[in-house]
Order: C-alpha cells, then structure tokens, then sequence
C-alpha cells in the first residue's frame, strides 16, 4: 500500500464520519420541493417592484450571510429588493460559503466594522441556512456592533443532524457539524433582538429545529416556502421584510 494511502483514508473518513443517526429529519417529498427554485427566483424577477412596495425600509445597515456553498450572487435577489425598499444591504464580501473556519468571525468582523465606520450605525445581520449560524455567533462576539439578526432556515436549535445537509457540511468544511471551530452555542440567544424564520416545507432542516424554542429567539415567523426559497421566492423577502420591521418596534 503506498505510503500516502493511509492519509488519504483518514482524510476522507474524518469528513464523512456519520455519528449517531438523528431521531428525525425533513420528509424526502419536501426535501425534492427545493427543485422549485427557478419558479421562485422567476417569481421574484416578476414581482420586485410590489415587493419593494410592501416592504418598509427604514435606511439600516443590513448585512447578508449566504448558506452553505451559496455565493453572494445567490442573495442578490434579496439585496435587490431590499435596497429597492430603502434598506442598505450589503453582501458579506467573503465570496461562497465554505463552511466555518477558525477565523471566520474575524473576517465578518472585518466587513462589519467597514459598513459601520462608513455609517456610524450598528449592522442588522441576515443570514440563511449556516449563514443565520454564523450571524447568530457573531452577535455574540461583538454585539455592540450588531443591530439585530434575522435568521432563514437556520438550526440553531435541537439535534445539529436532523437535517438533510448535514454531511455535506462536513465534507465541505472538514469540521463535525457539532464542533466547529470557533466557539459555538447555538440554542444560546444572542443579546440582540431576534427573528427566526421558519418553513414546515423547508426540506433541508427540520422545522423546529430552525423555528428554535422560547428563549432561544426573540419571535419565530412561519414562512409558507421551501429552504432555497428563503432568499429567492417572493414569501421569503417579504418575511425577511416583515422581520426587519418588527425589529424597528
């Protein structure tokens, strides 16, 4: 066997490891309803204009975390309509969603630091799928520079395996789903005011377990779209648009 074989096996067996089965995970017939993307992001395109309209901007900074393997591009139909609505988004500037890294909090720090010294105004956090995880840790982190934080589809609740993405997680990232490499409490609610958006069609993550329990957020928002429908059907911003005004209350 060469003498590289073994490493190669470890390597690939770390990320693939499969831990203990979860109780419960997302229906498969739900999980195949994600395949309705194209319609939603078509649906979007059709109806930006209205939903800028329904959507109250107030001028706040708003900061966009993409999901796992999701590029900036991928939140670009929200960004729109959000900036359309007379909101400031922003993308995270770190490109597509890898995972977590050691330094990932750092880098968000960065970009956060640059849009508040450039408006003298705490950011508002969006973030879906991981990208909510990563928002809700940074809140945590440096929470005077956080406004509040919305979250998509996100688990930040419950078993981290009741889910349909959790091995590709850790094939992409390298880390197990319930050891990233940052500090991480995930069902500990940040200091800052919260918003869980949630789907019972979401496919991806199992709904409570992104719906998250008393104590764990602030308010939960039931969304009638599925997981990739978050940030690209119709339902999703205007969720996103309903939370970011009951932060304003």
């Amino acid at each position: 066997m060469p003498p590289y074989a073994d490493a190669i096996a470890s390597f690939w067996k770390s990320r693939l490891a499969s831990g203990p089965r979860a109780a419960e995970r997302p229906s498969l017939q739900h999980l195949l309803g994600n395949a309705s993307v194209p319609f939603d992001l078509a649906r979007t395109r059709a109806q930006a204009s209205e939903l800028a309209q329904a959507i109250r901007g107030d001028g706040r900074q708003i900061l966009l975390i993409p999901g796992l393997l999701a590029s900036e591009q991928r939140m670009e139909p929200l960004r729109a309509v959000l900036n359309a609505a007379g909101f400031m988004a922003h993308g995270w500037g770190m490109g597509r969603n890898f995972g977590p890294r050691p330094d990932s909090l750092e880098q968000i720090d960065r970009r956060v630091e640059a849009i508040r010294r450039a408006s003298g105004t705490p950011v508002t956090l969006v973030g879906w799928s991981l990208g909510g995880l990563f928002a809700r840790e940074y809140a945590k982190y440096a929470t005077d520079k956080v406004k509040g934080v919305v979250t998509m589809g996100t688990p930040f609740s419950g078993d981290p395996r009741a889910n349909h993405a959790w091995r590709l997680y850790q094939l992409v990232s390298g880390f197990p789903v319930d050891r990233p490499p940052f500090t991480c409490r995930r069902e500990e609610k940040p200091p800052v005011p919260t918003v869980a958006l949630w789907s019972r069609r979401d496919g991806v993550i199992l709904p409570e377990c992104a719906r998250g329990r008393v104590g764990e957020r602030d308010r939960a928002m039931e969304v009638d779209c599925t997981h990739m429908g978050f940030a690209a059907a119709p339902e999703g911003i205007l969720a996103v648009g309903r939370a970011l005004e009951l932060m304003r209350r």
